[in-house]
């Protein structure tokens, strides 16, 4: 997932100020120019980045629209998940409750012979 790395992370949390230069984005983080460059280009290709030319110059912002279609998946699974796990659950303290209930009678069957 492209945003499971933090220095793509890094680079959208920079784009949420605006728009940048691609060199200037690239500035503060420890890798080349190349190496940033795969970073965004994974980001255009989940299409969380947009390219604009001007020129020589590249200029990068951060489309938000794909962000929010990914806060929704993320928020189906959750909330998938979630159920299923809540359902395991009850049924794994139904079982615990079944298996304590039958230790309890098999102790009273113990005394009472």
């Amino acid at each position: 997932m492209a945003i499971a790395d933090p220095t793509r992370r890094a680079i959208l949390q920079r784009l949420s100020n605006g728009e940048t230069r691609v060199t200037d984005l690239a500035d503060p983080f420890a890798m080349s120019l190349n190496a940033v460059s795969k970073h965004i280009q994974v980001l255009e290709r989940a299409r969380l980045v947009r390219r604009r030319r001007a020129g020589r110059e590249h200029f990068l912002s951060l489309n938000p629209a794909s962000l929010d279609e990914a806060a929704t998946w993320i928020q189906g699974q959750r909330a998938f998940w979630t159920a299923r796990l809540d359902t395991l659950e009850n049924m794994l303290r139904a079982e615990d409750r079944a298996a304590a209930k039958a230790r309890r009678k098999k102790r009273q069957g113990a005394r009472l012979r």
